[in-house]
């Protein structure tokens, strides 16, 4: 569960505080949308992994790149998912 501010993020929460990524190839990548002040407007992407933990992968501040961010942000979160995915895997194949 993430946490922001008094509220708690669980996997079933939805608009306007979390979305699911439209055209993200990991089903369950999500973004997270804290309230910003001014001309901020900063997004987590975030996914709930097959463990139930919540692990952010990519933060930014969006405004005046609106498009261009998601073009570069999703694939980069993705890549690291699948690269802790891997890790995680590993140490429990470990245990």
């Amino acid at each position: 569960m993430l946490s922001t501010g008094s509220r708690r993020v669980a996997p079933g929460l939805g608009r306007p505080l979390v979305d699911r990524l439209e055209g993200a190839q990991v089903h369950n990548l999500k973004e997270l949308r804290p309230g910003s002040a001014g001309r901020s407007e900063i997004r987590l992407l975030f996914v709930f992994d097959p463990w139930r933990s919540a692990i952010l992968l990519v933060g930014g501040d969006k405004s005046g790149n609106w498009s261009a961010w998601y073009r570069q942000a999703i694939p980069r979160a993705e890549e690291l998912y699948v690269e802790y995915v891997k890790e995680r895997e590993a140490e429990e194949g470990q245990q």
